[in-house]
C-alpha cells in the first residue's frame, strides 16, 4: 500500500461518511479495472437439499431495500435469518442449489452482491423461530475435526508464582510502558472494550470485576445476536480459552490477584464470534461489529481472521460479498465511535504484496485449495480501512526489553500500523483449561490486545477523541523502531519511522495518557 492509502486508513471518519452513497455500497470488484492476473478460483458448490448460509448486500442501506431483498430471498427458496438495515446486509439460509442466481433475479437492482459464507453446509442449522417460514427444513452438518484457534500458537501453563500478584513477570507491560501509564490512570469505568473472540470466563478472579454483562452477546447462532449469558461465556470447545487470554491482556483487574492488564479499570464486553468448531464465519463477524456499534463500545479487539478464507478476494463473487458485508459492519461501527485493533496474522507473509506467496489453507472448513492471490485479496478484518493492524514482537536478546519481529508474524510496508509484544505472553485462561487460571501463549492474537488496551487508556484520558483521532495519535506516539535482524531470512524494508516489520513502531501506553 502507498503512504497515501496508509494515511487514508487513519482518516476514517470524514472519508467514510463522504462515500456512503457510492463507494461503500459499490459492487464493482477492483480487479475489473486492473490488468493483473485473477486470483485462483475457489467455487463453493451448494447442492440441492443441503442448507448453506449466504450474505446479501443491498445496493443502498435503508429499510426499504432491505425489505425488497428480504422478499426476494423468500421467492428464491430461502429464509431471512438476520437483517441489518443499518448497513444493508442480510443473512439468509437456503437449500436450493440455484439460490444465488434466483435471488439476484428476484431482487433486481436492489441487490448489490450475494455469496455463500462457508464451503460446507451450516453446522448450527436454521434458528427455530424463523425455520417455520421455510418448507424445506434445516439439515445439520457437524465438523469431523476441530479447527485450531485462529491467531495463536500452542501455549503452556505458566510456572507457578510464589506470591501474588504476578505483575513482575509481565515484561510485555514494561515494554509498552503500561506500568508507567498506570501511574497516571488505570483507565475509566466508562470505557468498554469489546472482545470479539471465543467468549470469556466471566467469573475468573482476575476478570470478574470488569465484565460488562449488559453489553455482552453471542453471535454464533447463524449470525443472530443472543444476549443470554450462556451465549457469550467461554466456549468449552478446543480453543475456547482464547478470548479469556485476550481479555486478561486488555483489562485484568488490579486486585492483588494474578496479573494486571494494560487498562485494568475499564470494562470488558464478551462478543462471542467463534463457534464450537472454532470457526469465525463472516455473518458472526458482521453481528459482532454491528453489536459493538449499537452498544457504542469504545474499542474492539479482533484476534482472528474471518473463516473460511485467510484472504478474501474481490474478483470472486462469494468472497467479495462476504468481505463487503464485514467491511460495511466495520465502517458503520466506526461511525458510531468504535475504534478497532486487529491481529496482523501468523503466516509470516508480506501483506503488502499478495503475489509474493500462495494461500495453501483456504477454505479451512472444507478442502483447502492452493491458490494464487492478487491485490484485490485481503485478510479481514485486519486489512480493512479504519482497523489498526498489529504485528508481533518477541524479546530479543532474551531477558531484555529489546525486541525483534516474532517469527510467525505477518508484516508489510504500509500495512502494519504498530507493533506490540506477542511471544510468550502471560495472561488469564479458563480454569477448566489450566487449573491456575494463567498461561503463556504466543501469536499476533496476543499482540493486538496490548494495542486495544492502549486505545482504552487513550479513550479514558481523552474521552472526546474520535476513532480517527485515536488512530492518528496511536501511530504518532508509537516509539520508532528501526529495521532489525531479519526474521526467518525475510528482510525488513522501510525507514525507522515506518517500516514493514513494526509500522510506526512499538505502541506506547504512557504517551497515550499523557
Amino acid at each position: 500500500m502507498t503512504r497515501t492509502h496508509l494515511r487514508r486508513r487513519a482518516a476514517i471518519a470524514a472519508a467514510s461518511v463522504a462515500v456512503l452513497g457510492s463507494a461503500l455500497f459499490s459492487g464493482a470488484a477492483s480487479a475489473a479495472t486492473t490488468a493483473e492476473a485473477p486470483s485462483t478460483p475457489v467455487p463453493i458448490v451448494t447442492p440441492d437439499g443441503q442448507v448453506f448460509s449466504y450474505l446479501l448486500n443491498t445496493r443502498i442501506a435503508n429499510p426499504g431495500q432491505t425489505t425488497v431483498v428480504s422478499k426476494a430471498v423468500a421467492r428464491a427458496g430461502g429464509v431471512v435469518v438476520q437483517a441489518w438495515p443499518q448497513i444493508g446486509v442480510i443473512v439468509a439460509h437456503s437449500d436450493r442449489a440455484a439460490f444465488r442466481a434466483d435471488v439476484a433475479k428476484a431482487a433486481g437492482n436492489a441487490l448489490d452482491s450475494v455469496g455463500a459464507t462457508r464451503s460446507v453446509p451450516v453446522s448450527e442449522g436454521t434458528p427455530a423461530d424463523v425455520s417455520s417460514t421455510w418448507g424445506h427444513g434445516a439439515s445439520v452438518y457437524k465438523q469431523g475435526a476441530k479447527k485450531p484457534a485462529n491467531g495463536d500458537l500452542p501455549g503452556a501453563a505458566a510456572p507457578a508464582a510464589a506470591t501474588d500478584p504476578r505483575e513482575g513477570e509481565q515484561w510485555d507491560m514494561r515494554m509498552i510502558k503500561a506500568d508507567e501509564a498506570h501511574q497516571v490512570t488505570d483507565g475509566s469505568r466508562s470505557v468498554v472494550v469489546g472482545i470479539l473472540d471465543s467468549g470469556i470466563e466471566a467469573d475468573h478472579p482476575d476478570l470478574a470485576a470488569n465484565i460488562d454483562a449488559a453489553d455482552s452477546v453471542g453471535c454464533v447462532d447463524a449470525g443472530r445476536p443472543d444476549t443470554s449469558r450462556a451465549a457469550w461465556l467461554d466456549s468449552k470447545a478446543p480453543g475456547g480459552y482464547h478470548g479469556t487470554h485476550v481479555a486478561g491482556t486488555v483489562a485484568a483487574a488490579r486486585n492483588g490477584i494474578g496479573i494486571v492488564g494494560v487498562a485494568p479499570n475499564v470494562r470488558l464486553a464478551s462478543v462471542r464470534v467463534v463457534n464450537d468448531d472454532g470457526f469465525i464465519y463472516p455473518e458472526y463477524a458482521v453481528c459482532g461489529f454491528v453489536w459493538a456499534g449499537l452498544k457504542h463500545m469504545d474499542v474492539t479487539n479482533n484476534s482472528y481472521y474471518v473463516d473460511p478464507f485467510e484472504y478474501y478476494c474481490d474478483d470472486q463473487p462469494d468472497q467479495h460479498a462476504a468481505k463487503e458485508a464485514v467491511r460495511r459492519a466495520v465502517t458503520w461501527s466506526t461511525e458510531q465511535g468504535v475504534v478497532h485493533a486487529a491481529a496482523a496474522g501468523n503466516s509470516a507473509n508480506d501483506l503488502s504484496d499478495k503475489s509474493s506467496f500462495q494461500d495453501t489453507g483456504s477454505p479451512d472448513d472444507g478442502t483447502p485449495v492452493t491458490r494464487w492471490l492478487n491485490s484485490t485479496c485481503g485478510d479481514i478484518p485486519t486489512e480493512l480501512d479504519g482497523v489498526v493492524t498489529v504485528s508481533s514482537v518477541e524479546r530479543y536478546p532474551a531477558n531484555t526489553l529489546d525486541s525483534r519481529l516474532s517469527s510467525f508474524s505477518n508484516r508489510g510496508l504500509g500495512v502494519i500500523d504498530v507493533a506490540a509484544p506477542g511471544s510468550r505472553i502471560l495472561s488469564t485462561i479458563p480454569r477448566t483449561t489450566v487449573a491456575s487460571g494463567y498461561a503463556l501463549l504466543s501469536g499476533t492474537s496476543m499482540a493486538s490486545p496490548h494495542v486495544a488496551g492502549v486505545l482504552a487508556l487513550m479513550k479514558s484520558a481523552h474521552p472526546t477523541w474520535t476513532p480517527a483521532q485515536m488512530i492518528e495519535k496511536l501511530r504518532q506516539q508509537a516509539d520508532d523502531k528501526a529495521c532489525s535482524v531479519a526474521t526467518g531470512g525475510v528482510p525488513c524494508v522501510g525507514p525507522v519511522e515506518d517500516n514493514s516489520y513494526f509500522g510506526e513502531g512499538m505502541v506506547d501506553a504512557l504517551d497515550a495518557v499523557s
